[in-house]
């Protein structure tokens, strides 16, 4: 019996320190690939939410035109490209010259600033403050600086950082469209890996389901959402660069992020009608056109949000603001976009789950006082 007991034991012992080994190994080998695979994570994920928003119009576009996988979803790959591309980087271009033309006046001594026009004063709440502080700059902008030297340090720093922050931001939505070109002529083998990956992880029609819901969720926020705001910001931005506004790039990025957390582009759009008409330096009938474009750009997410936002999925404005400001800080630029797709995805995640674990505890039978089910 003692025998039994100790080979018994020795077996538990021998059985245990396998299993701690493998585990060891595995956390091992995942700690590696993920150290490995972290430089290209942002752009991967970024190309995998294309990848799956464009999925849908790839399929459309094949069985329409009888063409194979690859050259369709090279033909949308290309034209994103041109159509999101081009313009991207002219913005981008536009904030670059803008703050390096600050700077090097700024180096220069050279850098002076237009009075504020009169209306300024009138703006509720920072009006006067933002007049005194904008007409002191004017006068005698060399004092101010002198004065506020630690801040304009600060502010630059922050600028030159920033405009980093966005070159690399397009470079990575750039890249990402190539890369999700690829994974669309992919797609069928794509889609029945991640299928096997659900179906591993939470078992059968489960993990389908939930495979579903995760791509519902991601187009409908991709489209509806991020979608929009950056179709909004691309075109009022080329409306910025046609009326001459300075730091056309700045406000494209500014109507991009507002767009994002669900408010109005008119916050950025009617103030540039108001200098676009104080400025004089147009005609009438240019500032007209001008005037007609940017209010119709502004006013588009009304027409795009109910033609792209995805059906039968409600995911809270909080939900996508939380994950766009905490993708941010947390990520930089690429997290604006990011961060509120994946919370977003996360989200409907817990509540399939919540929403089941409920059904299941509702169906199973309920027991009676004396104990027996009823």
């Amino acid at each position: 019996m003692e025998d039994q007991y100790q080979a018994l034991k020795n077996q538990l012992s021998h059985d245990v320190m396998q299993v701690l080994l493998r585990l060891v190994l595995v956390l091992v080998i995942l700690w590696i690939c993920a150290r490995i695979f972290s430089p290209f994570s942002s752009i991967m994920l970024w190309a995998v939410i294309l990848a799956v928003t464009l999925y849908p119009l790839h399929i459309k576009l094949r069985n329409s035109t009888g063409w194979s996988d690859g050259r369709s979803a090279s033909l949308i790959a290309v034209t994103g490209l041109l159509l999101l591309g081009v313009p991207t980087v002219l913005l981008g271009m536009s904030l670059v010259d803008h703050v390096a033309d600050m700077l090097a006046q700024w180096k220069a001594g050279t850098l002076s600033i237009q009075p504020p026009p009169e209306s300024v004063q009138e703006w509720p709440i920072v009006g006067e403050r933002l007049y005194a502080a904008w007409l002191a700059a004017s006068e005698n902008l060399a004092e101010m600086l002198a004065s506020h030297g630690e801040e304009v340090r600060a502010l630059i720093k922050r600028a030159v950082g920033g405009t980093t922050d966005v070159l690399g931001t397009i470079g990575l939505f750039l890249g990402a469209i190539v890369i999700a070109g690829i994974m669309m002529a992919y797609g069928e083998s794509g889609h029945a890996a991640v299928g096997r990956i659900s179906n591993t992880l939470v078992g059968g029609s489960r993990g389908e389901r939930l495979q579903q819901l995760s791509v519902a969720t991601m187009r409908s926020v991709a489209t509806g959402v991020i979608g929009v705001a950056v179709i909004q910001a691309l075109l009022l931005g080329v409306g910025f660069l046609w009326a001459g506004v300075p730091a056309a790039g700045v406000l494209a990025v500014v109507t991009l992020f507002i767009g994002i957390i669900q408010l109005p582009a008119l916050l950025i759009t009617l103030p540039v009608l108001a200098w676009l008409w104080s400025s004089g330096d147009g005609s009438t009938a240019m500032n007209g056109i001008i005037t007609v474009y940017l209010l119709v750009a502004g006013l588009s997410d009304g027409v795009l949000k109910p033609m792209l936002l995805g059906r039968g999925v409600d995911v809270p404005m909080p939900v996508v603001l939380i994950g766009a400001l905490g993708g941010m800080v947390g990520m930089g630029m690429i997290g604006l976009f990011l961060g509120s797709v994946i919370l977003a995805v996360g989200y409907q995640l817990l509540w399939a789950w919540v929403d089941r674990e409920t059904a299941i505890a509702e169906a199973e039978p309920v027991a009676d006082e004396t104990g027996e089910a009823s």
